[in-house]
């Protein structure tokens, strides 16, 4: 769902008269059809490598909609021996929070939209004004409904699709886990969603880059640069996941109410909350709202920051930053005054 934001390191000791850094673990690899970045300080010959694998082959086995074997597979395939676990239950209930905040914005259960589309796991059809209306008969996230620990659904075509939040709950569920472990400094990026606490190996705020939203770019510029520690940053935009059929762009957000690609200016937008599950969330609502809606709702929201890019009339590319934003913005001088990226991450 998001755009892969940008991680850089910085030069310098820990701190003044230190001569030696503190340990920190860097691992990183493939995941969940896309990849992982994470930091983390922990004793030298210790490393938390075989826990954090585990912890992503059990959000795989729960949550993925490409493992035919997955708990979300099951119950998509309306497998009645199935029964939620944490992971599921968690994403459930934060999805139809959001939906019920956002009038409807969010929905879990627009996967069959999504395909239909071609942004999803199966291959795009031949889109009509009535296939949509057949569509949209059983999708809804009114149409679901948790008892117990069974998820209930109105229609058997109905299908539930957490892609849109589940890289932001696993950086939440490995960030939590490393605080379990005494861990107060580290950074988990997982598909471009970002958890970060404390400080990096320098002992300064952890820094991320938020690319431009530039379309068909091979090296990519950066628009901002955050400063963060205890938060969660995420990026929803549509300037990557496209195509043009007919000379009419469709994106891959799409607005559960109509059933048909969301249209506005808004070309990015970028949040940063304390979980990385709820900043996923809302970038996706962002984006199905347009700039104007967004911006009043978002002003509505406790603890959260936007930074919204858009498309001005004559084409040139803005931003509109919530209050609190500012002051996680990298100021322009300081960040010339450092070093290279040493680590990038696109998507």
């Amino acid at each position: 769902m998001s755009i892969r934001i940008v991680l850089f390191a910085l030069a310098g000791l820990t701190s003044a008269g230190c001569s030696t850094r503190p340990v920190y673990h860097v691992q990183d690899g493939p995941v969940f059809g896309s990849s992982y970045h994470i930091s983390y300080q922990y004793p030298e010959n210790r490393t938390l490598e075989p826990d954090i694998l585990a912890i992503f082959d059990r959000i795989d086995r729960s949550l993925s909609i490409y493992n035919k074997n997955s708990l979300i597979s099951r119950i998509n395939h309306n497998d009645t021996s199935a029964r939620l676990d944490q992971d599921l239950v968690r994403i459930l209930l934060v999805g139809q929070e959001i939906s019920e905040k956002s009038g409807g914005a969010f929905d879990l259960t627009v996967g069959p939209l999504v395909n239909a589309w071609g942004f999803g796991f199966t291959a795009r059809e031949k889109v009509t004004p009535a296939l949509i209306d057949s569509i949209l008969e059983f999708t809804g996230y009114r149409k679901i409904t948790l008892s117990g620990d069974r998820l209930v659904k109105q229609d058997p075509r109905i299908m539930i699709d957490p892609n849109a939040v589940a890289p932001g709950y696993a950086s939440d569920v490995i960030g939590q886990f490393f605080e379990s472990r005494g861990i107060r400094n580290y950074l988990v990026e997982i598909g471009g969603e970002v958890r970060c606490l404390g400080v990096n190996q320098q002992g300064n705020h952890w820094r991320i880059g938020i690319d431009k939203p530039l379309e068909n770019v091979l090296e990519r510029e950066i628009e901002q640069v955050l400063l963060l520690s205890g938060q969660s940053v995420t990026t929803s935009g549509n300037y990557r996941k496209f195509y043009v059929e007919d000379g009419v762009k469709y994106s891959h957000t799409i607005d559960p109410k109509t059933g048909y690609p969301a249209r506005s200016n808004l070309l990015s937008a970028t949040v940063v909350m304390k979980e990385c599950v709820y900043a996923d969330a809302w970038a996706t609502v962002f984006m199905v709202l347009g700039l104007e809606r967004s911006k009043e709702l978002a002003l509505t929201i406790p603890g959260i920051e936007v930074l919204f890019i858009y498309g001005d009339e004559d084409g040139s590319m803005k931003e509109w930053r919530s209050p609190g934003m500012e002051s996680l913005i990298q100021s322009s001088s300081a960040a010339q005054e450092q070093p290279n990226p040493q680590s990038r991450k696109g998507g």
